[in-house]
C-alpha cells in the first residue's frame, strides 16, 4: 500500500476551519465563528455565502449530491440525497445549493421512531444545520450534520438534546467560574470514545443467520482455546487486520477524525480504536461515522466488523469507554488537579459537582447505556457492573477524607520506579493506579465512563452526564452566589458534598460479590441489571424535573424516549428469539437427525460384519443426541409459546418484563442443549461455522 502523507490527507474531505478561513470573506467567517463559539443566532445572509462556498468546494472534491446527515432514535444515522443540479434554459443543468437548503431540510419523518410524538399520517419532519460540527464529503455526497425534529418542534434525534445539555452545562459552569474571578466565553465538554469491535471472515459471517439477523451468535460451543492465555491482548497485529487498520485510518483521517490508538483487545478477533478528544457533539458525529466506516472498510478486506456488545458467549464483549472532561475556551481543563490538588479549590468544586451528579442521577447514567446487547455484558467479569460507582484513586480519596474530617492532608511524594536495569530510564509512578472494574473512573484529568456498549451512540450517556453535572453546578452556584464569605461557604459546601455522597465512591474490586452486597444492602446504591429494570426510571419525577428544568428534554420527549427504548429492547430480543426458532427447526434439528442416521447406519453395518463389535461410541452418542433432540424440541416449543404470549401485552413495559423474565431464560435454556449437541456431532454434519472458525478465521 502506498505510504500515506497524513498531514496532507487529514481533513481533506471536511469543510473545516482551515477551508472556511481560506474561502469565506472575513466578515462572513467572523460571523460564522461567533455562531459556533458563542451560540449566536446565524444570519441568513451569512448562511447564503457559506452555502455558495460549500457547494463550490464540494463540487471541486467530486461531490454531486448533498444530504442533511442526522441521528434519529434508531441508533444509526440517516441521510436523504439531493443532487446539486437544476435545469438551465438551454437544456443543460447548473449546480445550485442555497442558504435555505443548507439551513433546513424536510425529510419524511413518518418511518422514524417517535414514541407517540406524532400520528402515523403526520409525515413532515425538519432537519436544521448544526454549524458547530463541520460538513464533510462521503461517497461523493456533501454531508451536512443536522438536528432532526417533528413538525411540532419535538426533538426526534439524539443530537438536539445533546446540544441542549452542553448549553445547560456551559451556562452553569460559567456561573461557578465567575465566582472564582474567571470570565470565559464558554465551557464545553470533550469526549474521546474508545471503540471496541470484532473482525470475522465475511464468508463465515454469511453462513451464520444469527450474525446476519442479530449481530451476535445465538448458538455456539466454546473452542478448546479462547482468551485464557492472554496472548491476543496487545499482541502483534496480524497482516490481514493490519491492512484493514491502515485503510481504516486513511478513511477516518480524510474525514478529520482523530484516530490515534489501535491494538488487539482481550478476546480473539477483538480490536480497539481510540481517537484524540474533541468537543462532545463533534465526537458523537465522528464516532457514528467511525462505526459506519469500520463496517465498510472491513467488507473491502473480506471481513465483517461486529459492533454488537456480546457477539460471542464465553469471551469478552465489546464496550466503548467514554472519556469525558470539561474545558474553557482558553484551554483550561476544569478536571485537571494541577500540581497541588488539595489547594486547588476550583478543581475540587468541579470534582464534587461530578460526584454529586453521579450519585443523584446514577439511574440516568445506567439507563443511558441500557440496550438488549449491553445487558449481556454489564455485570460480567469483563465489564463494569450495572451498579454505578466512582473510582478516584488513593490520593484524591485521601484529600477528600481530609476535607471531610477537617484534618491535615499529608501529600504523597512521587515514587521513582526502578526496574533494575541501568540502561532503562527512571520515571515517576502515577499517584493512583487504574481500576478496570469501575464504571466511572477518574484517570488524571478526566472521567472514564466505561459502561457504554460498543454499538451505543455516545450521545445518550453524555446528555445525561452533562445535564446531571449542570444541575450540581446550579445548586452550587445558587448557594455560593448568596454567600457573605465565599471561601468559608465553599469549604463547607465541599465538605458537606463529600459527606452526603461518599457512598458513590469505591476504589475496590467492582467484580466481587462482596461489592454487590455492600453497594445495595449497606450503601443503598441501585443495581438495575437489565434494560427493563433501568429504562422506566427515566420517568421518575426527580429525573423529569431536572431534565425539563434545564431544557434538555420536554416531558413529552421523555415519555416518547422511554417508550422507544423499551420498544427497541423488545423488538431486538423478539428478533433473536424468532431467529433461534428458525435455526433450530430448519437447521439444527435436521442436522442432528442426519448425524444420528449416519451413526445408526454405521452401527448397523458394523454389527452386520461381526456381532462382537461393541459400538460403544456410536451407541452412547446416539442415546445422548436422541435425548438432546427431545429436549431441544421441548425447549423450542417453550420459546415459541413465550414469543407468542408477548402479543397479548398492550403495554411496552409489561412486554419488556415478560421478555426479561420468560423469553430470555428460555432462549438460554434452548442454547444450552443445542451447544451440547454441537460438541457430540460431527463437524462435517454441523450446519454452521463453529466458534473456533469464526474467532480465528481472520488469521
Amino acid at each position: 500500500m502506498e505510504k500515506t502523507n497524513v498531514p496532507e490527507i487529514f481533513g481533506s474531505m471536511v469543510f473545516d476551519d482551515r477551508v472556511m478561513r481560506a474561502r469565506l470573506s472575513s466578515d462572513v467567517y467572523n460571523s460564522l465563528r461567533k455562531t459556533i463559539d458563542e451560540n449566536v443566532k446565524l444570519n441568513e445572509a451569512v448562511a447564503e455565502a457559506v452555502a455558495a462556498e460549500m457547494r463550490d468546494w464540494a463540487i471541486e472534491k467530486g461531490a454531486t449530491h448533498f444530504t442533511h446527515w442526522f441521528q434519529p432514535l434508531t441508533g444509526v444515522t440517516a441521510e436523504k440525497h439531493d443532487s446539486f443540479i437544476s435545469p438551465s434554459p438551454d437544456g443543460g443543468v447548473i449546480m445550485e445549493f442555497s442558504g435555505k437548503e443548507l439551513i433546513k431540510g424536510e425529510p419524511d419523518a413518518s418511518s422514524f421512531p417517535s414514541g407517540g410524538l406524532r400520528a402515523t399520517f403526520e409525515a413532515r419532519g425538519y432537519t436544521a444545520w448544526d454549524p458547530t460540527s463541520y460538513a464533510f464529503i462521503k461517497d461523493h455526497t456533501l454531508c451536512i450534520p443536522t438536528a432532526f425534529c417533528s413538525y411540532s418542534g419535538d426533538a426526534l434525534d439524539k443530537k438536539t438534546p445533546l446540544l441542549r445539555s452542553m448549553q445547560a452545562l456551559n451556562r452553569q459552569a460559567k456561573r461557578i467560574l465567575k465566582l472564582f474571578g474567571t470570565e470565559v466565553k464558554y465551557v464545553r465538554t470533550s469526549v474521546g470514545p474508545e471503540q471496541e469491535y470484532f473482525l470475522v471472515d465475511k464468508e463465515m459471517f454469511e453462513k451464520r443467520p444469527d450474525l446476519v439477523y442479530t449481530g451476535r451468535t445465538l448458538f455456539g460451543a466454546m473452542p478448546p482455546k479462547g482468551q485464557e492465555l492472554d496472548d491476543h491482548y496487545f499482541g502483534v497485529i496480524k497482516p490481514r487486520v493490519s491492512e484493514f487498520m491502515e485503510d481504516l485510518n486513511n478513511e477516518l483521517w480524510k474525514l478529520g477524525i482523530l484516530a490515534k490508538t489501535e491494538h488487539n483487545e482481550v478476546a480473539p478477533a477483538q480490536h480497539e480504536l481510540a481517537p484524540i478528544f474533541s468537543t462532545t457533539n463533534v465526537a458523537t458525529d465522528n464516532n457514528q461515522l467511525t462505526m459506519e466506516i469500520m463496517q465498510k472498510v472491513a467488507r473491502r478486506h473480506g471481513m465483517v466488523c461486529l459492533l454488537h456488545e456480546k457477539p460471542f458467549a464465553g469471551v469478552n464483549g465489546s464496550g466503548k469507554h467514554n472519556n469525558w472532561s470539561m474545558a474553557t475556551d482558553t484551554g483550561v481543563n476544569l478536571l485537571s488537579p494541577g500540581e497541588t490538588p488539595y489547594e486547588n479549590a476550583q478543581f475540587l468544586t468541579f470534582l464534587c459537582a461530578v460526584i454529586q451528579a453521579v450519585d443523584d442521577y446514577q439511574d440516568l447514567l445506567r439507563l443511558s447505556v441500557a440496550t438488549a446487547g449491553n445487558d449481556h455484558r454489564l455485570g460480567a467479569n469483563e465489564a463494569p457492573p450495572a451498579i454505578i460507582s466512582i473510582f478516584l484513586g488513593d490520593e484524591l480519596s485521601a484529600i477528600l477524607d481530609a476535607i471531610k474530617n477537617d484534618t491535615p492532608y499529608v501529600g504523597r511524594e512521587k515514587v521513582t520506579m526502578k526496574l533494575g536495569v541501568h540502561a532503562l530510564p527512571r520515571f515517576s509512578r502515577d499517584t493512583t493506579d487504574r481500576n478496570r472494574t469501575s464504571p466511572f473512573a477518574f484517570t488524571g484529568n478526566k472521567f472514564e465512563f466505561r459502561s457504554l456498549g460498543s454499538s451505543n451512540s455516545i450521545a445518550c450517556c453524555n446528555i445525561m452526564l452533562n445535564a446531571a453535572v449542570a444541575e450540581s453546578l446550579k445548586q452550587f452556584a445558587d448557594r455560593l452566589e448568596k454567600a457573605e464569605d465565599f471561601e468559608t461557604e465553599l469549604h463547607e459546601l465541599i465538605k458537606e458534598t463529600i459527606k452526603a455522597h461518599e457512598r458513590i465512591l469505591f476504589n475496590g474490586n467492582g467484580y466481587s460479590d462482596e461489592w454487590v452486597k455492600e453497594a445495595t444492602e449497606v450503601r443503598g446504591l441501585l443495581n438495575l441489571k437489565t434494560t427493563a429494570d433501568a429504562m422506566p426510571r427515566l420517568l421518575d419525577q426527580k429525573n423529569v424535573d431536572m431534565l425539563t428544568e434545564h431544557k434538555v428534554f420536554t416531558e413529552t420527549e421523555l415519555n416518547s424516549r422511554c417508550e422507544i427504548m423499551l420498544e427497541n429492547y423488545c423488538k431486538t430480543v423478539n428478533i433473536e428469539g424468532l431467529t433461534m426458532v428458525d435455526m433450530v427447526r430448519k437447521n439444527y434439528l435436521p442436522a442432528i437427525e442426519h448425524y444420528l442416521h449416519r451413526l445408526a447406519e454405521t452401527t448397523s453395518l458394523m454389527k452386520s460384519v461381526s456381532p462382537n463389535v461393541k459400538c460403544n461410541y456410536e451407541i452412547a452418542t446416539m442415546e445422548r443426541l436422541s435425548e438432546l433432540t427431545d429436549y431441544i424440541l421441548l425447549r423450542v416449543r417453550d420459546l415459541e409459546e413465550a414469543l407468542e404470549n408477548l402479543k397479548k401485552y398492550d403495554d411496552v413495559l409489561e412486554t419488556s418484563k415478560a421478555i426479561r423474565d420468560d423469553v430470555l431464560p428460555k432462549m438460554e435454556h434452548l442454547r444450552k442443549h443445542v451447544d451440547e449437541a454441537e460438541m457430540l456431532s460431527s463437524e462435517e454434519c454441523w450446519p454452521f461455522p463453529s466458534y473456533g472458525k469464526l474467532l480465528f478465521s481472520v488469521y
